[in-house]
């Protein structure tokens, strides 16, 4: 039987500072280190100052990776100083359950009542609940919820009926105020215009959504971002009001007032049958049978994930798909997720080493430290793992962003975003590998004396895969043009380089002497 799974797609108010959206980002993946969700996007906005980050996973993972994410906001991110384009009223602003596989809506309104207690019982943050999980019927719109902002929220909580949360106490702190609840999936999609004039996106956005008198299921904005007027939406049902009608009506409202569509931008992912819809209609493809898309074909047959890359997932299924992906004659995966794989490996290695070692009355006074080193070598194997797709991702995002057009206005911010985080990913690697160094170490050193030998080997697969990930750290901030960002990557990658090289050495040579091997 598939297992259950539920994706979340939680919005924090925060777009321009990398150093938290990647703390709250560490902290969703590592809330469930013995069933990781699977983080699938990050997609952050500078002007918006707003980050949407989309995880998937069993029920449980997913509700303590969203108490984790917000936890982590909440300490990082102050609403009194926050300044954005995009309306908020928290410091996660909302976080939605969406039901994907052999899970009902009813589990997702669960899980979004306990998330909820525990938000205010845990943090003091007041918690509204909204869509499928509301407890009003004019809460099932996050627009009227949200109505004030931060700013008109705090004034009014303590005072207004209307304004009584769910959960929490009647007052705001400077993480706001978080709406949580369950709904099905949902597409953010921005319009710009060929024009400054932010009304007329105010304007084309009144017509377009249903609270006046617009299409059922969007939720429209005008905002002005980067010097372009841009038409901000949420299509909550792309079944019943689909992208291609809602633009159609964006280009003939722009018309009115002399003006088009430059272009669009989708915010984090969005369903592959809204694309097929889409290029059905307006292809005029009125036979067209979803089962014509070859990637479908190739998903049925097993084969292909994605773009014809096998997918890392499968990779506990056996190591062969994994390295028939890698030998393939596509760039990803390749070298960085290597990387990771071999740090996983090492890590993996000293796990096996410890766990040999205890139960042994030869090691019992060294018991409960391999017991520590077996949960938290697991932990570390686990969070390399990830980073093989991680690693895949950002190669990936790099990738997209050069291919936007040359004129394109968010091109260059775009790239850099991107090379950021493909610099990021192998960092953070090599931290993991580290970490996972330092337990080899004293596995080798106290562990069971039989296995000193696969020790040694765990050091030299993390020094590997340290090794080439500093190689991915380097060549990527080549072209970042944030000189401090740059010698701040640079300085962490000789520091941890260096450690490891000297470490990976000790432990070998302590594997040698306690095996009895010359040399």
């Amino acid at each position: 039987m598939p297992t259950p799974l539920i994706e979340c797609v939680p919005n924090f108010s925060e777009g321009q500072r990398a150093g938290v959206i990647q703390a709250i980002v560490d902290a969703i993946t590592g809330a469930h280190p013995d069933d990781p969700v699977n983080l699938l996007d990050v997609s952050s906005d500078a002007d918006h100052n707003r980050s949407v980050i989309s995880f998937v996973g069993s029920p449980a993972a997913v509700e303590a990776a969203a108490f984790a994410g917000i936890k982590t906001a909440a300490q990082l991110i102050d609403l009194d100083v926050h300044r954005g384009e995009h309306p908020r009223m928290g410091a996660t602003d909302v976080v939605p359950f969406i039901p994907i596989r052999e899970v009902k809506m009813e589990e997702c309104i669960a899980i979004a009542k306990r998330l909820g207690q525990r938000v205010a019982d845990e943090l003091n943050i007041p918690v509204y609940l909204y869509e499928s999980a509301a407890t009003r019927p004019e809460r099932e719109n996050l627009e009227n919820i949200r109505r004030g902002e931060y700013e008109g929220i705090k004034e009014s909580i303590a005072t207004d009926p209307a304004r009584k949360p769910d959960f929490g106490p009647l007052a705001l702190g400077k993480a706001g105020a978080t709406v949580i609840g369950a709904r099905p999936p949902l597409i953010a999609y921005n319009v710009y215009l060929t024009t400054d004039n932010v009304e007329i996106a105010k304007k084309i956005a009144k017509a377009l959504r249903m609270s006046t008198g617009g299409f059922r299921f969007v939720k429209a904005l005008g905002l002005l971002v980067d010097g372009k007027a841009q038409v901000s939406m949420n299509l909550t049902n792309f079944e019943k009001t689909p992208i291609y009608r809602v633009v159609e009506t964006i280009r003939r409202e722009a018309q009115r007032y002399g003006t088009g569509i430059l272009y669009s931008e989708l915010v984090g992912l969005v369903p592959e049958q809204a694309l097929i819809d889409s290029a059905r209609w307006y292809l005029q493809l009125d036979l067209f049978d979803d089962a014509q898309v070859l990637e479908r074909k190739l998903q049925e047959a097993g084969a292909f994930n994605g773009a014809g890359r096998q997918s890392v997932v499968t990779l506990d299924a056996g190591t062969l798909a994994f390295t028939e992906a890698v030998a393939a004659n596509t760039a990803a995966p390749g070298g960085g997720a290597v990387a990771a794989l071999a740090g996983s490996l090492g890590a993996a290695l000293t796990s096996m080493v410890a766990g040999l070692t205890i139960g042994k009355k030869k090691y019992a006074d060294v018991e409960a430290e391999m017991q520590g080193i077996v949960s938290s070598a697991n932990e570390l194997r686990l969070k390399l793992v990830a980073a093989v797709e991680e690693d895949s991702k950002a190669y990936e995002a790099v990738m997209a962003a050069y291919k936007l057009d040359s004129v394109h206005p968010k091109r260059e911010d775009t790239i850099q975003k991107a090379m950021s985080v493909a610099a990021a990913v192998p960092l953070q690697v090599m931290g993991l590998a580290l970490d996972a160094l330092k337990l080899a170490r004293i596995a080798v050193e106290k562990g069971n004396v039989n296995a000193a030998t696969d020790g040694a080997v765990a050091a030299l697969m993390i020094r590997a895969g340290v090794e080439g990930a500093a190689l991915n750290v380097l060549v990527n901030v080549k072209s970042i043009k944030d000189e401090a960002e740059a010698a701040r990557l640079r300085s962490a990658t000789d520091q941890i380089s260096g450690e490891v090289r000297s470490l990976s050495d000790e432990t070998v040579q302590v594997a040698r002497d306690r095996a009895g091997i010359a040399g």
